[in-house]
């Protein structure tokens, strides 16, 4: 039996695996900075839909100028409203000064949604134990690791209604510990997967009674 190029000359089957590695690893890293390119655009394409503050105060008042108390607070247990922009349903923007992010948040989380937008997770920003998810790309929630305490969030619903908090503490979490990751200890929650996905980022805010 004639034995077998790689057994005849084994320092060439070493290299061309070697090259076939290389080539492997430049694909999935192209794949990866075009993924995360693609979900930017996508979370800028729904952005510039999003209604402004503004325009919903003038859509939820037939007088822009009158005051009223709005829903929320006269009923907290009353479901975010929804916009609908391409097909899916969003609550509303969070901000993140310090990071210079500024993200729609989708109604209902899965993971073909998680690659457009952050999505809601679990509760609502009219109580506590409101949750975002989102992806670990570079313009979604990948650098929330560089939040400090003190650091400010708002999140603003499509009725133009703002809810301000500050950052108390950064966890990393277990991807089992999901009766903690819903905790109402704390007013609104964020969180991703670290690198390599095998925990979770998580940030922890309690609501402030105003933005910066």
């Amino acid at each position: 039996m004639r034995d077998s190029n790689c057994k005849k000359k084994p320092g060439v089957c070493l290299m061309v695996g070697g090259l076939l590695l290389i080539a492997a690893a430049f694909l999935l890293t192209g794949y990866n900075l075009w993924d995360d390119w693609r979900a930017n655009q996508a979370a800028e394409k729904v952005m510039e839909q999003m209604p402004t503050p503004a325009e919903m105060s003038e859509l939820s008042s037939l007088d822009p100028d009158e005051q009223k108390i709005p829903d929320y607070i006269l009923n907290p247990d009353m479901e975010m409203p929804t916009v609908e922009i391409d097909g899916h349903d969003y609550i509303g923007t969070l901000e993140i000064p310090t990071l210079q992010l500024s993200l729609p948040v989708m109604s209902d989380w899965s993971y073909p949604r998680l690659k457009i937008s952050p999505c809601r997770y679990a509760g609502t920003a009219y109580k506590n134990g409101f949750v975002i998810a989102g992806h670990n790309y570079r313009r979604h929630f990948g650098p929330l690791s560089r939040l400090a305490v003190g650091d400010q969030v708002t999140f603003t619903d499509v009725d133009g209604n703002a809810f301000c908090y500050q950052v108390t503490e950064v966890q990393v979490l277990n991807p089992t510990a999901i009766e903690e990751m819903v905790s109402d200890d704390w007013d609104l929650s964020l969180f991703t997967c670290t690198l390599g996905g095998q925990t979770r980022l998580t940030v922890r805010c309690e609501k402030v009674d105003f933005c910066d």
